[in-house]
């Protein structure tokens, strides 16, 4: 044997893999030894091969799929530390999903749990509306406020107006008084696939993708969905799509909603900066709207009274920007007034777009 060769169980103690999973990477094609004994069939690893089967063992203990690690694998090292982020940048915001996620469950399953059941309720003050705004030659968004439910859904293509309609009736059910408030993530998760269901049949087949992207100002038809579900002291979160929500607390506004769009993706990846963002010829582009094959995010939001909830379509948010928002939310007395404010600000920003609002105050019926 060669001095520069190994043994595979030389190598696995050198690079920390294990010989299986060195014979598991040779059938992959992903880390090939440097020779096959003919005879024996043995595996025999080339010393300048440990650098690259290090880099396996580091990617595989981050997680990274094998598919990934050998695209990875076969880049010049400054393009392999951009693909490691933008891999790890994903990484990062799917597990903050889950723990909102986890939390929910902690919180909901614990023995220990506080009861809720002196707990003050609150109330909602609430106005919604729509607007064509002044280049679009029809409104395809529908937007609705009731006493449990808020909801925004911006429809796309020659039926958006019929999709987001549907999803919006879909969900109309849950504005009742005599809708259960406990498992109210479970209730809203039931909701938004009826209305799934609802948006597949007014579009008369499913939204079709343009690569992995949904083409929000294509021929394709579909609709995003933000909704709120108020149970008198939280609220439950159903979001998928580039609509949005905020809340005004203490001066603050906080977007608690994340794009599901193509540019903001690569914003998360660190492949483009918000600005660079805003320009970019495939800012429309949805990765995600309601179809049957989408799932949609789900969190709880405790609420507090003063609180403020901002739901709107891209047709508010693409051309005002937050901290406009911030204001014209802070300084309108009542939510009518900060709806109309919004809707008016987008149209004077152009109004390239639809536009849909709904504004939400948090209150106490108690307090004098």
């Amino acid at each position: 044997m060669r001095e520069d060769m190994l043994t595979i169980g030389a190598f696995a103690k050198a690079c920390r893999l294990s010989p299986k999973a060195l014979r598991l990477y040779d059938e992959l094609d992903l880390l090939k030894p440097g020779r096959v004994d003919p005879d024996t069939g043995y595996r025999y690893y080339a010393v300048a091969q440990l650098e690259q089967a290090r880099l396996v063992a580091w990617l595989r203990r981050l997680g990274m799929p094998l598919a990934r690690i050998r695209q990875v694998c076969a880049l010049r090292p400054a393009d392999a530390a951009r693909e490691i982020r933008a891999y790890w940048a994903r990484v990062e915001t799917e597990t903050a999903a889950r723990r909102d996620l986890a939390e929910f469950l902690v919180e909901e399953l614990s023995a220990v749990s506080v009861s809720r059941k002196d707990t003050t309720m609150l109330e909602l003050r609430y106005c919604a509306h729509s607007d064509r705004g002044l280049v679009r030659p029809a409104n395809q968004d529908t937007a609705y406020a009731g006493s449990r439910l808020l909801a925004v859904a911006d429809g796309f293509g020659p039926t958006g107006h019929p999709a987001s309609s549907a999803a919006i009736d879909a969900l109309r059910v849950l504005d009742t008084p005599e809708a259960p408030t406990g498992n109210v993530l479970n209730l809203l998760d039931d909701a938004v696939r009826g209305a799934t269901d609802a948006v597949r049949d007014a579009v008369q087949g499913p939204t079709e993708a343009v690569g992995n992207a949904v083409d929000g100002d294509g021929e394709d038809a579909g609709t995003t969905l933000t909704a709120l579900l108020w149970t008198g002291s939280r609220l439950a979160l159903a979001h998928i799509g580039d609509s949005r929500a905020y809340v005004l607390r203490g001066g603050g506004l906080f977007r608690i909603t994340d794009d599901h769009t193509v540019v903001q993706s690569m914003i998360d990846e660190g492949r483009l900066t918000p600005e660079e963002a805003a320009t970019h010829p495939q800012r429309m582009l949805l990765l995600k709207a309601l179809t049957p094959t989408a799932t949609p995010d789900l969190r709880l939001q405790d609420a507090e009274p003063g609180d403020r909830y901002l739901l709107c379509s891209d047709g508010l948010s693409r051309v005002v920007p937050d901290p406009q928002i911030r204001h014209l939310l802070t300084s309108s007395p009542t939510p009518d007034t900060a709806v109309h404010a919004l809707i008016a600000a987008a149209n004077e920003a152009g109004g390239p777009d639809n536009v849909s609002c709904v504004v939400a105050d948090v209150v106490d019926p108690t307090a004098t």
